[in-house]
């Protein structure tokens, strides 16, 4: 017996004539479903989920609070529009950036430690 043998199913030959079975065609239908399934819980839903969470940040930003943004710019909130918000990253430089390009809000009295 060769080991091959329990992970590749053998091949038999079918009798001529014979019915094809019923089940055969549900369990071809359902597979893509399940797969469809899958990709929903493991990517689509927690895509979703994260989309909400940085959403609602944004909602909650106010002036003051020390941002980083997705180029790695940290920064403290001076202004804020329906698009854009700007950023002041040092004494007299501002700087604006789109809304969405804001990454996390840091703890107050993290830039001024650094």
């Amino acid at each position: 017996m060769n080991p091959l043998d329990f992970l590749i199913p053998a091949a038999h030959a079918q009798a001529t004539g014979a019915p094809a079975a019923g089940g055969s065609m549900m369990s071809t239908l359902l597979f893509p479903i399940v797969l469809i399934a899958i990709m929903y819980f493991l990517m689509i839903r927690p895509q979703m989920k994260r989309q909400k969470e940085h959403k609602a940040m944004l909602d909650k930003l106010a002036k003051g609070d020390e941002v980083i943004t997705s180029g790695g710019i940290a920064g403290t909130v001076v202004g804020l529009s329906d698009a854009f918000i700007t950023v002041e990253v040092a004494s007299g430089v501002q700087l604006r950036v789109q809304k969405g390009a804001i990454a996390s809000v840091l703890p107050k009295g993290t830039l001024k430690s650094a």
